[in-house]
């Protein structure tokens, strides 16, 4: 029960973020909000104050803002406060004003923990050579799993270890590992002799010392303890912490849209959906992830639910400004074609567009629903 509530609370509160944006931007631009809606009809009950219904509804995923003239404009009397009669730009700047908060509360969320830090950020998990625009990249050394049956699987070392530094044999010499060469480097290179592992828990935080007894590998030839490494990096903002959140904000969506596109080349060049199937998820997976952070994070629960939160709320701002019907961007394409080119697009048509726009997305997280289960159930 606790984990459904902080998912609930999670995903309201970027719905809600983002709502409010509309309804700010639609209350200074003059436009008539009819309703703020939390959570998704039916409704509970309502209350009107001033022009606005303020509404509590049953479904509590988000909310909804609902605004004069956004539909049927053509039977709008009061053409003065109707979305469809205000400039081109007034309606820019209300369509994607639900994006910009998303992205303030990402920028504001990553500046404060980031401050937590010293202004380093937690380990990002590289799936291929990157390198980003902002911060010094710090090489970070994180274990992805044991082989069975090897000198680690024997351990106290898991998925999600962070390998900070290795003593090996009699020598009580820490040396510190900047990057999974040296580790490498140095377990080849004991001897025989046991090693002591200082690791980082990548959720909580919680420091550990394993010990570990090396074993010779005839087909690689050297000593080995059974672990898969992956590379990862910290990205250190202290040179310019003022604009720590914005620079992190960045490199965080920059990095996602060049993997995404990463997968979706190789789902293409393959004719396999399944990289892509893989990295996406909705709500079920979104569900998994809050369940595994309140599993895993202890004292640092608070902490890795407001940067889930962010890196939530920037995918929601990503998603949000992509030019297909339904979505603010695809409402924004509308407005600017009408504007650049002087043709107004026929209500009727918009409408069939944004529904036709709807019914995709809605098939679309149907079927990642489906996936995320499928995950949850095999993984």
């Amino acid at each position: 029960m606790f984990n459904l509530i902080l998912f609930i609370v999670v995903l309201s509160v970027l719905v809600i973020i983002h709502e409010l944006g509309h309804f700010i931007a639609a209350k200074k631009n003059g436009v008539r909000v009819e309703e703020f809606g939390f959570g998704l009809p039916p409704r509970v009950f309502g209350k009107k104050i001033g022009e606005t219904l303020y509404s509590l509804n049953w479904l509590p995923f988000g909310g909804f803002v609902k605004v004069l003239g956004e539909e049927e404009a053509d039977t709008v009397t009061d053409k003065t406060h109707a979305f469809s009669y205000k400039k081109p730009w007034q309606k820019l700047v209300i369509l994607t004003a639900g994006v910009f908060m998303n992205l303030v509360l990402a920028i504001v969320i990553f500046f404060g923990l980031l401050a937590v830090k010293n202004f380093v950020s937690d380990p990002l998990i590289l799936l291929d050579t990157y390198h980003f625009r902002f911060g010094k990249e710090l090489p970070v050394t994180l274990i992805t799993g044991t082989t069975k049956g090897s000198p680690a699987s024997k351990t106290n070392l898991k998925q999600g270890d962070i390998v900070r530094r290795v003593q090996v044999g009699d020598d009580l010499t820490w040396k510190n590992i900047n990057n999974f060469d040296s580790l490498i480097a140095v377990i080849s290179n004991t001897n025989g002799k046991p090693i002591r592992i200082e690791t980082e828990d990548y959720y909580s935080g919680q420091t550990k010392i394993t010990a570990v007894q090396p074993k010779f590998d005839k087909e690689m030839k050297r000593d080995i303890i059974g672990v898969s490494l992956a590379p990862a990096v910290s990205l250190d903002y202290s040179s310019n912490p003022l604009l720590s959140g914005f620079a992190h904000s960045y490199n965080i969506v920059a990095y996602n849209v060049d993997v995404l596109s990463s997968l979706f080349h190789t789902a293409a060049v393959e004719k396999n959906i399944a990289p892509v199937s893989q990295a996406v998820s909705g709500p079920f997976g979104i569900f998994d992830i809050v369940a595994q952070l309140v599993k895993h994070s202890g004292t640092k629960l608070m902490y890795n639910l407001l940067n889930f939160l962010a890196t939530l709320s920037l995918s929601l701002a990503l998603i949000n400004i992509l030019p297909f019907p339904a979505l603010d961007g695809g409402r924004v394409a509308m407005v600017l074609y009408q504007w650049i080119s002087g043709r107004k697009i026929s209500p009727s048509i918009e409408k069939r567009l944004n529904f036709a726009g709807f019914a995709v997305l809605l098939t679309l997280l149907a079927l990642i629903s489906l996936n995320d289960i499928a995950k949850l159930f095999f993984k």
